[in-house]
């Protein structure tokens, strides 16, 4: 089925080309500590919006279902008694 990936031709320039990509190389700049308080921060906000909208998603059927029971409760509470 993948007889092109046994037969090397494009599985051994892939591993060269993902070899390249990985392989550490020299800095020739200093970033300064910005940078890494910068990338933490934007780290942290990407991690805050995706829990908070986890909590948003999960509150508000919740919030709404517990109203539905409150508002039937009050609803039995005002029928006149037989």
């Amino acid at each position: 089925m993948f007889s092109f990936l046994r037969s090397g031709r494009v599985l051994r320039p892939a591993v060269a080309f993902a070899g390249a990509l990985i392989a550490p190389s020299m800095a020739a700049a200093y970033i300064g500590p910005g940078v890494g308080a910068g990338a933490i921060a934007a780290v942290l906000g990407v991690i805050g919006s995706v829990l908070l909208a986890v909590v948003a998603v999960l509150y508000y059927p919740i919030k709404r279902m517990l109203k539905g029971r409150k508002g039937s409760a009050r609803a039995e509470a005002k029928k006149p008694a037989e």
